[in-house]
């Protein structure tokens, strides 16, 4: 075997092994390209579609059951045909509020396989460790397309430094803001629909954190036990 099969075949068993790191890195270095390629067509169309085929591969890399896994399928495959036609056409309502209606319960689902994931035995591997921020992840991506879908219902729901209108990225901004309870987001809503979701968004991500701080402690107590009693 050549050095360069050779290296392919380990970074192939690398991603294999650490499908959640895959998904986490991938998903900040798509918002560290988005402000180079969203300014044309393609560009937008190529980060839509790396980003679901990255959260498909981790999904399909945590076990779970078959029906399961046909229930991210069928979300997952109508929602990267999505992604393309959003970026194609990113101020046609009809698109951006079905885009968001199918990715909404996808990533909601990701995030509930990336938790099931974790939770799944008492070891605490390192890919565990990079799923704790890949669940973060999915979920600010799904809120940020449940306030897509919010702003075209509701038109002026959110209010920013660049007009009433926001572009999803600063959505996604304004999710990652509000997940993470820091508060610094320039956009602001103001319809109550719209707070109403901000609200429930702030709370989850308070949840998130006790929940993986909880889960870390408790196993760190059993296995502290546990050597005690060896």
């Amino acid at each position: 075997m050549s050095p360069g099969n050779s290296a392919l075949g380990e970074l192939a068993r690398t991603v294999r092994g650490h499908p959640s790191a895959v998904l986490l890195f991938g998903q900040l270095l798509v918002i560290l390209a988005y402000p180079f390629l969203d300014t044309s067509t393609g560009g937008r169309a190529v980060l839509g579609v790396v980003q679901m085929v990255l959260v498909l591969a981790a999904v399909a890399a945590v076990r779970l059951t078959p029906a399961l896994s046909w229930v991210a399928l069928l979300l997952g495959l109508p929602a990267m045909v999505f992604a393309v036609l959003e970026a194609v056409e990113p101020n046609v309502g009809w698109i951006v509020l079905t885009s968001a209606i199918i990715h909404v319960p996808f990533y909601f689902y990701v995030s509930y396989a990336m938790i099931r994931y974790l939770f799944h035995d008492d070891r605490v591997t390192h890919d565990e460790l990079f799923a704790t921020g890949a669940a973060f992840t999915v979920v600010a991506w799904a809120f940020a397309y449940v306030y897509a879908a919010v702003q075209v219902l509701w038109p002026g729901s959110f209010v920013g430094a660049n007009g009433d209108e926001q572009e999803w990225f600063s959505l996604l901004f304004l999710s990652f803001t509000n997940l993470t309870s820091v508060g610094l987001s320039d956009v602001v809503p103001v319809h109550g629909h719209a707070r109403s979701f901000v609200m429930v968004e702030q709370v989850a991500g308070v949840l998130y954190v006790a929940l993986v701080i909880a889960r870390l402690v408790g196993l760190t107590v059993v296995r502290a036990t546990t050597r005690a009693d060896d």
